[in-house]
C-alpha cells in the first residue's frame, strides 16, 4: 500500500536510519493490511519501543514528552478545550499556565490540527507529546459523546436573527471578519464532524429568504438539520470558502476547490461547490472519507462471474472498459479501484478527471480546468505522448474525446472511463448517437459495466413480510415465481435512526463484447435489440440482480423498483 511509505513518523524513522529497508517494507505492508498506526506497528514487531518512538516526534517538534496524569486534570483544565474540539481533532489539555494551556495530540505531526485549534480556544497552545493511547483514553473519560453533541446548544448561543444590514457592502465586510471568529469555526467544525459521524455523502448549505437550511444526505436520502439563524449564512459560506481556499469576495460566480480537514482521527476530503442564487451562496461538499471507502475491487460486491470477467478486462493490453450509470452510482469509485488493482511498479497510468477525487499513489492524475483551456480532449491528446500503459478519462462526454479514447485504445493502450446511460446496452447506442462509426466501437469496447447504489436493510431491523400481488406484478413476478423465497423491510430502530435502512451495495449488469454483439453493433442495432441479445447469451440484468440482492435479504422491493 504506497500511501503509507510516506506517513511523517515512518520518514523521520527513515531519516535516522533506524530500521532497515526490509524493515522498513515489512511495516508498510503491516500497516496497509491491518490497518494500525504505523506507531502501534513498530511496537507490536518489537522494532521501536513506545518511548523511543515519543522521543523521536518530540525532538523533531521541539517539545517534549509528558505523561497524561489525569489527577492533575482539573475542571479548569478540561474546560480550556471545548468537547467537540477535544473529540474532533482528539486532544486533551494537560495542564494550564496563565493563558497558555499545554495540549497533547493523538497525531501530533499533523500540523493543520494545530492552526485549527488556535480558532477554537482562547488560550496559547504549547504543544506536547504523550502516548495516543492514554490521550484517547482521557478524552473518552473527560469528553463523553453526548457532552460532544452541542450542535443545539451552539445555535442557542447565536441567539435570534439580527436584521439585515442596510448596506451589502458593509455587511458583505462584517462577513468577511467573522470568518475567523471562534463560534463560525466551532459551528462550521462541528457540522463536519455530525456528518461524517453519521456517514453522510453531501452537505448543502442553502441560503432562503427567511431561513438558512442545512441538510445531509445520508444513503442517498437528505435528512434536515435544525436549521441555524439566517444571519449566520453569509459567515459559514465565507469560512467554508477560506477553508477551500477560494475567492471570499466573489459572490457572483460559481467556484469549485477542495478541503482537506482531519476528523476525529480521520483524514476527510471535502469538495467544495458554490452556487449563487437570490438569496445568497448555496455551498454543497462532498463527503470523501478515505477510511470508510476501500477502493478494492473486491469489497465492491460484484457478483462472482461480473468480478472475474472485470479482472480480466483491465488486465487486457489495450480496449475500452466503460462503467456507467447516473450521478453519484458509485463510477468513480469502481474504476478507483480497477486502478488500484493494476497500479504495479511495471504499468504506467494515467488519469484525466473533473475533478481529481481521491489522491492514489503512484499514479499521475490531472485535472480538468476548463477556464485556462485544460479539456479532457487536451489532455487526452498530451496523453498520448507521455508513454502511458492505461488511460482513466473521467467521462467520454462528446464526439472528440470518444474518437481520441478509441484512437488510444488502437494504439495499445487500456481506457477506463464513464458514460451516463440507463444500462449497459445504452452506452453503445450512445456512442453511436454521438457520431462514432460503429466498427471503431465494435473494435475497441471490451465490456461496459452499469451500477447502481441501493440502500441496505438496516441487520439490527430487518423483518420477512410477505409482499403483495401488486407488488410482485411491478416487479414482473408472480406468486409461483418467488416459491418458498423471504422478503425483508426495515421496522426502524436506534441504530438505522428509524428508517429502516443503513449503508449502500451496488446492484451490477455487465454487457460484455462478444462476436454475436459486435455484429449487432456494426449493423447499427437500437439498444433493445443489443440487449435481449446479451439476455439471450447470459447476461444478468440490473433487475435480475436487485432481486438476487433482495432474496438475500440485503434490500427491498422499492429500493430494486426506484433504481431499476
Amino acid at each position: 500500500m504506497p500511501e503509507v511509505a510516506s506517513d511523517p513518523l515512518l520518514s523521520l524513522i527513515r531519516e535516522r536510519g533506524l530500521l532497515d529497508d526490509l524493515q522498513l517494507d515489512e511495516v508498510v505492508q503491516e500497516v496497509g493490511r491491518s490497518g494500525k498506526s504505523v506507531l502501534q506497528v513498530v511496537q507490536d514487531y518489537g522494532l521501536l519501543d513506545l518511548d523511543s518512538a515519543l522521543q523521536i516526534i518530540a525532538d523533531h517538534l521541539g517539545t517534549m514528552v509528558v505523561a497524561v496524569d489525569e489527577g492533575q486534570m482539573t475542571p479548569e483544565v478540561i474546560a480550556a478545550v471545548p468537547a467537540e474540539s477535544a473529540r474532533m481533532y482528539q486532544c486533551i489539555p494537560l495542564a494550564l499556565y496563565g493563558d497558555t494551556v499545554q495540549i497533547a495530540l493523538a497525531d501530533p505531526l499533523n500540523p493543520a490540527v494545530i492552526d485549527e485549534l488556535g480558532f477554537t480556544i482562547k488560550f496559547q497552545i504549547q504543544l506536547v507529546v504523550s502516548n495516543p493511547a492514554e490521550i484517547l483514553k482521557a478524552i473518552e473519560k473527560f469528553y463523553p459523546a453526548q457532552a460532544a453533541g452541542g450542535y443545539a446548544d451552539l445555535i442557542a448561543q447565536f441567539g435570534e436573527d439580527v436584521p439585515e444590514t442596510a448596506s451589502v457592502k458593509a455587511a458583505a465586510q462584517a462577513d468577511d471578519d467573522a470568518v475567523n471568529d471562534a463560534p463560525i469555526v466551532k459551528f462550521v467544525n462541528l457540522v463536519l464532524m455530525q456528518a461524517v459521524q453519521d456517514r453522510a455523502s453531501d452537505i448543502h448549505f442553502e441560503p432562503f429568504e427567511d431561513e438558512f437550511k442545512i441538510r445531509y444526505r445520508v444513503d442517498g436520502a437528505l435528512y434536515e438539520m435544525t436549521p441555524p439563524p439566517r444571519h449566520l449564512a453569509s459567515p459559514v459560506t465565507s469560512r467554508l470558502k477560506v477553508m477551500a481556499n477560494l475567492n471570499i469576495s466573489e459572490r457572483r460566480l460559481p467556484q469549485d476547490g477542495r478541503i482537506s480537514v482531519t476528523i476525529a482521527g480521520k483524514q476527510i476530503d471535502l469538495r467544495v461547490s458554490t452556487l449563487p442564487t437570490a438569496f445568497g451562496e448555496s455551498v454543497v461538499l462532498r463527503v470523501l472519507d478515505r477510511s470508510s471507502i476501500s477502493l478494492e475491487l473486491e469489497s465492491l460486491g460484484l457478483p462472482k462471474q461480473v468480478f472475474g470477467y472485470c479482472v480480466e478486462a483491465i488486465n487486457q493490453p489495450n480496449g475500452i472498459f466503460v462503467v456507467t450509470g447516473p450521478t453519484g452510482c458509485g463510477k468513480t469509485t469502481t474504476l478507483y479501484s480497477a486502478l488500484r488493482r493494476v497500479n504495479v511498479i511495471d504499468t504506467k497510468l494515467l488519469t484525466v478527471e473533473d475533478p481529481v477525487e481521491f489522491d492514489i499513489e503512484g499514479i499521475m492524475q490531472v485535472q480538468v480546468n476548463e477556464g485556462v483551456g485544460m479539456t479532457f480532449m487536451k489532455a487526452l491528446r498530451a496523453f498520448l505522448r507521455q508513454d502511458p500503459d492505461i488511460i482513466m478519462l473521467g467521462e467520454m462526454r462528446d464526439l472528440e474525446t470518444a474518437q481520441i479514447a478509441i484512437q488510444a485504445s488502437l494504439t495499445g493502450h487500456l481506457v477506463l472511463s464513464t458514460l451516463h446511460t440507463n444500462d449497459s446496452s445504452g452506452a453503445v447506442t450512445r456512442l453511436v448517437d454521438m457520431g462514432v462509426e460503429p466498427f471503431l466501437i465494435s473494435s475497441t469496447l471490451l465490456a461496459v459495466l452499469a451500477q447502481r447504489l441501493v440502500r441496505r436493510v438496516c441487520s439490527k431491523c430487518k423483518t420477512p413480510f410477505e409482499p403483495s400481488e401488486g407488488q410482485l406484478a411491478n416487479m414482473g413476478l408472480s406468486p409461483h415465481d418467488i416459491g418458498d423465497k423471504m422478503f425483508y423491510y426495515g421496522r426502524g430502530c436506534q441504530a438505522c435512526n428509524d428508517n429502516g435502512y443503513k449503508g449502500r451495495k451496488g446492484i451490477f449488469e455487465l454487457l460484455v463484447i462478444t462476436d454475436a454483439i459486435r455484429t449487432l453493433i456494426n449493423e447499427r442495432a437500437p439498444t433493445v435489440v443489443i440487449r435481449q441479445k446479451a439476455v439471450e447469451m447470459g447476461m444478468v440484468t440490473l433487475r435480475e440482480d436487485g432481486l438476487r440482492s433482495i432474496y438475500n435479504a440485503e434490500t427491498t422491493v422499492e429500493e430494486v423498483l426506484k433504481y431499476t
